[in-house]
């Protein structure tokens, strides 16, 4: 399946874009509940995977994630759908925007249509995602047919590729 990158709304261009969340501070879920229902007062939730439970990746100090993935459908340009993303981890508790560190929510975006972007401020797609399986897992699940824009391989093929060296649990759902 391709990106959908000519979506139209009352002739406004509509972007398809896949944004991974996670949370690994107290109630995790409902972090990741409020995250989502926050996105959907400003971008269209197309579709939301199943919660995971994942273990940290690069730290073993932490307490285990949720994460999730969500497809949105957004007017917002890259740069600005990232500053409402940092704005919504802030409204939400996020108190700093450090690497490995536990969160109360992260907010991050894997894909953009089928955009390969690097700026100083974003990367586009995710640096890491095809290593993540906390990340392709979920992907996998809302969109099995899509394609990574700068591996050229479908992110069923990603998750395949990661095997079984990193935990992830299907847990439960958004509404």
């Amino acid at each position: 399946m391709e990106f959908l990158s000519n979506v139209y709304y009352n002739n406004i261009k509509m972007n398809i874009a896949y944004i991974s969340l996670g949370s690994n501070i107290e109630n995790r879920i409902e972090h990741s509940i409020k995250a989502l229902d926050e996105l959907s007062t400003f971008l269209m939730l197309k579709v939301v995977s199943s919660f995971y439970e994942t273990e940290p990746f690069g730290v073993s100090d932490q307490n285990n994630f949720i994460n999730c993935a969500a497809e949105i459908e957004t007017s917002l340009q890259p740069h600005d759908l990232l500053n409402y993303l940092i704005d919504t981890e802030k409204k939400l508790g996020r108190a700093s925007k450090g690497d490995y560190k536990p969160r109360t929510i992260d907010l991050d975006i894997i894909f953009y249509n089928d955009l390969i972007l690097e700026t100083t401020s974003l990367i586009i797609p995710h640096r890491q995602a095809h290593l993540r399986k906390f990340v392709i897992e979920p992907l996998c699940e809302i969109n099995p047919d899509l394609i990574h824009p700068v591996l050229k391989k479908p992110i069923s093929d990603i998750l395949q590729k990661l095997g079984n060296k990193q935990r992830v649990k299907r847990i439960g759902q958004y509404y």
